[in-house]
């Protein structure tokens, strides 16, 4: 095991390693929770999408573990699943086992793309403002989706939106929430979000806002069954044929992509593992990601990804894969925990999807705003995001702009083939909506 693991080489041992497995699913353990409180708006079975978020979890680490030896954890995606349960199923009609059978068909174009070697000429095609812009959009469409599900923010017949009622006390809570998340984050403790929550959870008991669980049975319980959504994306498979569905996901294969690319090379990069500006075993790592997103849309989630908490067990000393094998451990685990579903209400899950947006809205200090022929797609991206609900709608108004303000200021030559291949898919997008 430390031969194949290469513990020497890396100056680790086995008791660095498990701590940063745990602290590596401590900070990430919030998706637990928050994935089955997203997917459960569309209809799915809330027990049987917290059971398929934690096996994905684990079988996409172990991956990543045994095949790539990276201390990187999977888990499905923030973003993803709100893209997944409020632009696709909610905002756009489609049900949610149409859905998951994209996400599916998503991961198996993953895998192709991965095995070819195609997916590293793809993501180079993409200028880097608009990965930048989307990551961003991303990041305030999740944080607007908190503040709906706060009561911070409602709907207004006058003005569209307006502050909600911040003296109701459910609304309190869900602000109390948010001010120990962020404090506890600030002060540099990694597993800030997930202690948050706990936190929250037990203000939210002693307030009488939240049922306390009652005896251990209110607390560990048996396996949920997947059998609600287990394999209804392959039953499902034959209705994705339809330009709708194309381009929910090329959006799924689009956001992956960069997710997981970013992710893999930030956490490479803290660990020491990038050799001569090369990412040693990348393909093995890409294979494992696109595998998980076969196996999570297989039990009955959406796109799993690489998680970029796995930094928090890099910090603590992770160096290889058996860090990403204890993670998985630990969310096998978590499958006994069902019950404690009932204790984690939208005013508890609220401020960890603020919080997630916070951090991917990062991404707008690195955009070229002073060249007005890049400003303009890259804010209409970001905007349109959370003013449409959809992440779908920002990436093609951004995409079709691009073209157009690049080729209107002479810059031709840098717009890649597949950026007209995609403007021409995403102009007939929105012809097919009309």
């Amino acid at each position: 095991m430390k031969k194949y693991f290469q513990f020497e080489e890396l100056g680790t041992n086995y008791k660095t390693e498990f701590t940063a497995g745990l602290t590596t699913f401590l900070a990430m353990a919030y998706i637990l929770f928050v994935n089955p409180s997203l997917l459960s708006e569309t209809g799915m079975d809330e027990g049987a999408v917290f059971a398929a978020t934690a096996i994905a979890a684990a079988v996409g680490s172990l991956f990543m573990g045994i095949i790539a030896r990276y201390p990187i954890v999977l888990a499905p995606g923030m973003g993803l699943n709100a893209f997944f349960a409020f632009t696709v199923v909610i905002g756009g009609g489609i049900p949610w086992e149409t859905a998951l059978a994209g996400v599916l068909a998503s991961g198996l174009i993953f895998v192709v793309l991965t095995l070819t070697g195609i997916r590293e000429k793809v993501i180079n095609a993409i200028p880097a403002n608009l990965k930048l812009a989307v990551g961003a959009g991303i990041g305030l469409f999740i944080a607007f989706i908190g503040l709906q599900s706060a009561g911070i923010v409602v709907g207004d017949p006058d003005t569209l939106l307006a502050l909600g009622d911040i003296t109701s006390p459910s609304v309190l809570l869900a602000i109390f929430g948010l001010v120990v998340s962020v404090i506890l984050i600030t002060i540099g403790i990694r597993a800030g979000i997930f202690y948050g929550m706990i936190i929250t959870v037990i203000a939210g008991i002693l307030f009488g806002l939240i049922s306390a669980p009652t005896g251990i049975s209110g607390i560990v319980s048996g396996v949920p069954s997947v059998a609600p959504t287990f394999g209804q994306a392959f039953l499902h498979f034959g209705d994705i044929f339809t330009l709708e569905m194309l381009v929910v996901i090329l959006t799924f294969l689009f956001v992956d992509f960069f997710d997981t690319a970013g992710t893999l090379v930030a956490v490479a990069s803290q660990a020491g593992l990038v050799k001569n500006n090369k990412l040693p075993r990348a393909g093995r790592a890409l294979f494992a990601d696109s595998a998980a997103t076969v196996v999570g849309a297989t039990v009955g989630t959406s796109t799993t990804t690489s998680y970029v908490e796995s930094t928090a067990g890099v910090g603590v000393g992770g160096r290889t894969g058996f860090t990403a094998v204890v993670s998985a451990g630990f969310f096998l685990l978590a499958l006994f925990f069902s019950p404690l579903l009932s204790v984690v209400t939208s005013e508890v899950t609220a401020p960890a999807l603020i919080i997630v947006g916070v951090m991917m809205s990062t991404a707008l200090k690195n955009i070229e705003w002073d060249q007005f022929e890049i400003a303009v797609p890259a804010f209409l991206t970001i905007a349109t995001m959370p003013l449409t609900y959809s992440i779908a709608t920002g990436i093609a108004i951004g995409f079709i702009f691009y073209p157009i303000t690049m080729l209107l200021k002479g810059r031709a030559k840098e717009i890649h083939p597949i950026m007209y291949a995609l403007f021409i898919i995403f102009v007939l997008y929105f012809m097919f909506l009309s």
